[in-house]
This record gives C-alpha cells, sequence and structure tokens, in this order.
C-alpha cells in the first residue's frame, strides 16, 4: 500500500518590524490582502492541515506568531491570526502595458488624499 502524500506547506515569516503593528490592528472578517515584500522565507513543513503544521512548528521550538503565513502547494495562503487560519490574498503591484509598475516612489496614485497624520496601515483587508 503506497503512503498518503502529507501537503506541504511553505512558510512565510513577517517581517519583525511589522509585527507589532499586525498585532494592533483590529480582527476584520475576510480575506487578507498580503504584500509579499512584508514576508521572509521561513522554510517548509509537511503535515495534513495548517493547524498540524502550527503545532508541529510549535512543538519543534519554532512556532508561527500572529502574522505569519502558510502558502499550500496549490498556492492558497492561510495567515495565522488570534482566532486561527484565515484565507489571504497576495497584492502585487499593477503593471502598465509598457511592464513598469504605475505611479512613481514616494508619490500617491491619482485622486488619493493623504488625509492623516498616522501612518498608513501596512496590512489591508478586502470584505
Amino acid at each position: 500500500m503506497d503512503p498518503i502524500a502529507m501537503p506541504a506547506y511553505r512558510i512565510h515569516r513577517l517581517k519583525d518590524h511589522l509585527r507589532q503593528q499586525f498585532r494592533a490592528a483590529p480582527h476584520v472578517i475576510g480575506t487578507a490582502s498580503i504584500k509579499p515584500a512584508h514576508y521572509e522565507p521561513g522554510g517548509e513543513i509537511s503535515a495534513p492541515t495548517p493547524y498540524a503544521a502550527f503545532f508541529e512548528l510549535r512543538d519543534a521550538g519554532k512556532p508561527l506568531q500572529v502574522g505569519d503565513l502558510l502558502e499550500a502547494e496549490n498556492g492558497a495562503l492561510r495567515i495565522c491570526k488570534f482566532v486561527g487560519f484565515e484565507e489571504a490574498n497576495w497584492v502585487l503591484p499593477e503593471v502598465a502595458p509598457d511592464g513598469k509598475p504605475e505611479g512613481k516612489p514616494g508619490t500617491l496614485p491619482s485622486g488619493t488624499a493623504a488625509t492623516s497624520l498616522d501612518a498608513p496601515s501596512e496590512i489591508e483587508y478586502k470584505q
């Protein structure tokens, strides 16, 4: 009898300087929009479910923290939150037809106004 292949998850660790901001953000129901630049590679793990991966990593002394991601072999993302794992999607910059990213570094997109002196949220959610 052939053993059943266990799913492999790629681990993405939230960068340390963003972790406190993520922890302080209010819980929002829905798919989290995640920027790849906010994460660092964290290895891989084979486990039947994201929760099994969570416990295995915890027992190995390398626990997932709130804000970390598990990426399944099919590309599905699960973000670790206080309430468990929720769906997430990568947010990629839009590319103009000429192949260059739209906008200029350090400028706001047209039609956008800064209305607060507070730092912009690094992690956005869609509902």
